[in-house]
C-alpha cells in the first residue's frame, strides 16, 4: 500500500482529514447516548424501588431460622419458641433426602424442640415402662405437640392425629434440624453404636433405612466437619494472611515502579523465574515421588481411597506426586515453545510496557484506581445479595394438605390450618395434615418474585459491566492525555485521571451504559442457557442437548468478543467524546486495519503481564509454603498448628494473584490505550514537519517507521 494511503486512510475507506489542533482527548463535548442514560437513570432508579418493596415484604428470618408445620420460627424471641431452635421431624423415614429436609417440605409433623434426642425410643414402649416410671412420659413428651399429656392414648389415634412421633431415633443438629446421628466403625454404619432399631410398630429394623431418608447425610456432616477446622484455620491465621496479601501489593507495586527504568531486564526476569519456579516444583514432585515409591500403601491409587477429608492422605501417594509432575513438565514445555516462536515479538512488546510504565510514572494515581473499582463493585454485590434475599423471604405461609394415600384427591391442595379440622378432608383422606410448606402468596407482588429475582440478577450485572466501563474509559482517558502530549511531560495536562473520570460521568455515561447493557443482555442469556441445561441433565434428548451447547458455546464466544470491542470502544470515547456504536464502529475498523499488530503485541503483552501475575502469585505462595509448613527454621517458632496449612496457603495465592490482577489491569489497559493512539497517530500523521507524530522516538523505531524528525523531548 502506498504511503499516502497507509497514513490517510479512513475509517470506511475514505481518506482521513490531518487535524493541526488535535492533541488528543477532546475537551469540549457533548453528552453522547442520552436515551440510554435516561433510561439507565431510571432502571436505577427502579431497582432501588424494588429493594425498598423487598426490604418491605421479606423477612431474613424466613431464610436463617426454620419453620415448624405451624408457620412459626423455631428460636423466635417472644414467642414459645423462644428456647426452641431446633427443628424435629415426627417420622424422618418419611422424608426422601436432606434436601427435602432443609426446604420444609418433608411430609410429616414438623416441631421446634430446645434439644434433639439422644436415645433411641418408641411410643409403645414408652406406655409400657410409664406404668412403672413416670420419667419415660416427661423425656418423650418434649418431642410430641405442645399441650399434649396423654400418654396413654392409642398409637393409632396418635399417629392419625399427630400428636407425637411414633419412634425417636439419636440426633444431633445441623442446619438447626435433628438428623439421625451416624457413624461409621469398621466400614458399619451404626446410630449410637447399634445397627438396628425398633420403628414406631415395634418392628425390626436395620440402620441403613435411615440413609434412605437421610441420604448423603454423612458426607454432609463430614463436610461441616472440615468446614469448622478450615474456620479455625483462618481464625488462627487471619493476621498472617493480611501480611501475605500485604507482602504482594508491596512487590506488585514495586514491580511496577521498576518497569519504568528495568523493564526488559525485569520482563526477561520474569520469564526466567517463571520457569525456574515450574521446574523447581517438577523437581520437587520427582524427589516426592521417588521417595514414595516401594513405600508401603503408596502405591495405592486416588481411586482405591476414594474421597477423604484430610487431604493429606493423597499427598502419601507416588500417583498425587506423579500426576503434579506430568501436569507442570506440560506446563513447562508450552512455555517455553511459545518463548522460543515469539521471541522476536517479545521484545517489541517490551518496548511497549516500557512507553507505558513512563505514563503510569507520570500519573501514579492510576494504579490506586482499582481500590474505587473493587469498592463500586463490592456495593453491587452486597445490595444484590441482600435484594435476593429480602425477595426469597417474602411471603405470608402457605400451607398445604399433606396425604400419605397416593389417591387423596386434595393433595397439595393450599388449607387453613385454623379450619382444616371442620372439613371432609381428615374423613376422605385419613392421617391427612394441613402442614406448612413455604412463604408465598396470592398478590400480584408475590406471584412475580421469580420474574423480580431475574430482574435483580440482570440489573446487577448491568451495573458491574458499568462500574467496569468507567474504570476503563476513565484509565483511556488519562492514558491518551499523555500519549497525545506533544512535549512530555510538559503538555501533559494537570489531574489527567481526575479529569478523565469527570468527563466519563459528565458527557459519557449514556455510551457507558449502553455498551454495559448490551454485554449484560448477552450475560443473562448465559445464565438462562446454563439454568436450561442443568434442568436437561437428566434429559434423553441428545438433540436439545446438542443444541443448548451449542448456543452456549456461541453466546461464550459473544460475550467474549463483546468484552474486546467495548474495551477499545471506551478508548475511542475517551479520546474523541463520540457515541458508543461511532466509537466501537471506529475502534473495529482500526483495529482490523492492524490486525497484525493486534494479534501480536496485544496478545503478547497480555501474556508477559500474566507471568508477571503468575510470578508474583507463585513467589508469595512460596513463602506461604514455607512458613505455614515449618520449613524455614528461622520462623518455625512463630508459625501455627493448622488443621489443613492448604487453608491459608491457597488463601495467599489466590488473593496475591487478584492484587497483582488488580494492578496489572491498569498497565494492561495503559497498553491497549497507547496502542490504539498509536495505530492512530500513524493514520493521522506521517512524521512531517506539518504533521509530526506523538509517539516516542523509541516506539517509533523498533516499530518500523521511518526516524521522526527533531521536535520534542521525552520524558
Amino acid at each position: 500500500m502506498a504511503k499516502e494511503e497507509e497514513n490517510y486512510y479512513g475509517k470506511h475507506g475514505e481518506p482521513r482529514k490531518f487535524d493541526p489542533t488535535f492533541r488528543g482527548p477532546i475537551h469540549n463535548r457533548q453528552c453522547t447516548d442520552v436515551l440510554c442514560c435516561v433510561l439507565f437513570i431510571v432502571i436505577i432508579l427502579g431497582y432501588i424501588v424494588l429493594g425498598i418493596v423487598a426490604w418491605v415484604h421479606g423477612d431474613p428470618r424466613k431464610v436463617v431460622y426454620p419453620t415448624d408445620s405451624n408457620g412459626q420460627f423455631c428460636g423466635q424471641q417472644g414467642t414459645s419458641n423462644e428456647n426452641k431452635t431446633i427443628l424435629f421431624y415426627f417420622n424422618i423415614l418419611k422424608c426422601a433426602s436432606p434436601i427435602v429436609l432443609i426446604n420444609l417440605q418433608c411430609p410429616t409433623t414438623q416441631l421446634c424442640v430446645s434439644k434433639c434426642p439422644d436415645r433411641f425410643a418408641t411410643y409403645l414402649d414408652m406406655q409400657s415402662a410409664h406404668r412403672y416410671n413416670k420419667s419415660y412420659w416427661e423425656y418423650y413428651k418434649q418431642f410430641c405437640k405442645p399441650g399434649f399429656n396423654s400418654p396413654r392414648k392409642y398409637l393409632a389415634q396418635v399417629l392419625r392425629d399427630e400428636d407425637c412421633p411414633s419412634m425417636i431415633v439419636p440426633s444431633r443438629p445441623f442446619l438447626q434440624r435433628c438428623f439421625p446421628d451416624f457413624t461409621t466403625k469398621n466400614g458399619v454404619l451404626t446410630v449410637a453404636n447399634k445397627t438396628t432399631f425398633k420403628d414406631g410398630r415395634n418392628k425390626l429394623r436395620n440402620v441403613t433405612d435411615l440413609r434412605e431418608a437421610a441420604n448423603g447425610i454423612n458426607h454432609v456432616l463430614e463436610a461441616r466437619e472440615v468446614g469448622m477446622k478450615i474456620f479455625e484455620d483462618y481464625a488462627n491465621s487471619w493476621y498472617w494472611i493480611l501480611g501475605g496479601l500485604f507482602v504482594a501489593m508491596v512487590i506488585s507495586l514495586f514491580f511496577l515502579l521498576l518497569l519504568r527504568f528495568t523493564a526488559g531486564i525485569l520482563l526477561w526476569l520474569i520469564i526466567i523465574g517463571v520457569i525456574g519456579v515450574i521446574g523447581y516444583g517438577i523437581w520437587h514432585c520427582y524427589w516426592e515421588y521417588r521417595s514414595l515409591k516401594g513405600r508401603p500403601g503408596a502405591d495405592l491409587t486416588v481411586s482405591d481411597i476414594g474421597f477423604q477429608t484430610d487431604f493429606r492422605v493423597y499427598l502419601q501417594l507416588s500417583q498425587t506426586w506423579l500426576a503434579f509432575m506430568i501436569t507442570l513438565c506440560i506446563i513447562e514445555v508450552i512455555i517455553i515453545l511459545m518463548l522460543i516462536f515469539l521471541r522476536k515479538r517479545i521484545r517489541i512488546a517490551i518496548a511497549l510496557l516500557k512507553e507505558g510504565s513512563k505514563a503510569i510514572g507520570h500519573m501514579m494515581s492510576t494504579l490506586f484506581y482499582p481500590i474505587i473499582t473493587f469498592i463500586l463493585i463490592a456495593i453491587c454485590i452486597s445490595y444484590w445479595a441482600v435484594t435476593a434475599v429480602f425477595l426469597a423471604s417474602s411471603g405470608e405461609p402457605v400451607y398445604k394438605v399433606m396425604a400419605y394415600q397416593p389417591t387423596c384427591i386434595y393433595a397439595n391442595r393450599t388449607c387453613d390450618p385454623d379450619t382444616f379440622n371442620t372439613t371432609d378432608v381428615t374423613k376422605k383422606c385419613p392421617g391427612a395434615q394441613c402442614t406448612f410448606t413455604f412463604y408465598g402468596g396470592e398478590s400480584l407482588y408475590h406471584k412475580y418474585i421469580f420474574i423480580l429475582q431475574i430482574c435483580n440478577i440482570f440489573v446487577f450485572l448491568w451495573l458491574v459491566n458499568f462500574v467496569i466501563a468507567l474504570g476503563q474509559c476513565t484509565l483511556a482517558g488519562a492514558f491518551a492525555s499523555y500519549y497525545w502530549a506533544f512535549r512530555k511531560p510538559a503538555d501533559i495536562p494537570a489531574c489527567p485521571l481526575f479529569s478523565s473520570f469527570g468527563r466519563a460521568i459528565r458527557y459519557h455515561t449514556g455510551s457507558l451504559a449502553f455498551g454495559s447493557l448490551i454485554l449484560a443482555i448477552v450475560q443473562i442469556i448465559r445464565i438462562i442457557l446454563e439454568y436450561l441445561d442443568h434442568k436437561l441433565k437428566g434429559a434423553e434428548n441428545k438433540c436439545a442437548k446438542f443444541l443448548l451447547c451449542c448456543l452456549k458455546c456461541c453466546f461464550w464466544c459473544l460475550e467474549r468478543f463483546l468484552k474486546f470491542l467495548n474495551r477499545n470502544a471506551y478508548i475511542m470515547i475517551a479520546i474523541y467524546g463520540k457515541n458508543f456504536c461511532t466509537s466501537a464502529r471506529e475502534a473495529f475498523f482500526l483495529l482490523m486495519r492492524n490486525v497484525v499488530r493486534v494479534a501480536v503485541l496485544d496478545k503478547v503483552t497480555d501474556f508477559l503481564l500474566f507471568l508477571g501475575k503468575l510470578l508474583i502469585a507463585g513467589g508469595v505462595g512460596v513463602l506461604a509454603f514455607f512458613f505455614f509448613t515449618h520449613t524455614i527454621p528461622i520462623i518455625e517458632q512463630e508459625s501455627l498448628t493448622l488443621n489443613y496449612y492448604w487453608v491459608p496457603l491457597l488463601t495467599v495465592i489466590f488473593g496475591s494473584y487478584l492484587i497483582a490482577h488488580g494492578f496489572f489491569s491498569v498497565y494492561a489497559m495503559c497498553v491497549d490505550t497507547l496502542f490504539l493512539c498509536f495505530c492512530e497517530d500513524l493514520e493521522r500523521n506521517d512524521g512531517s514537519p506539518a504533521k509530526p507524530y506523538f509517539m516516542s522516538a523509541g516506539l517509533h523505531r523498533i516499530l518500523g517507521k521511518k526516524e521522526l524528525t527533531p521536535k520534542k523531548s521525552m520524558g
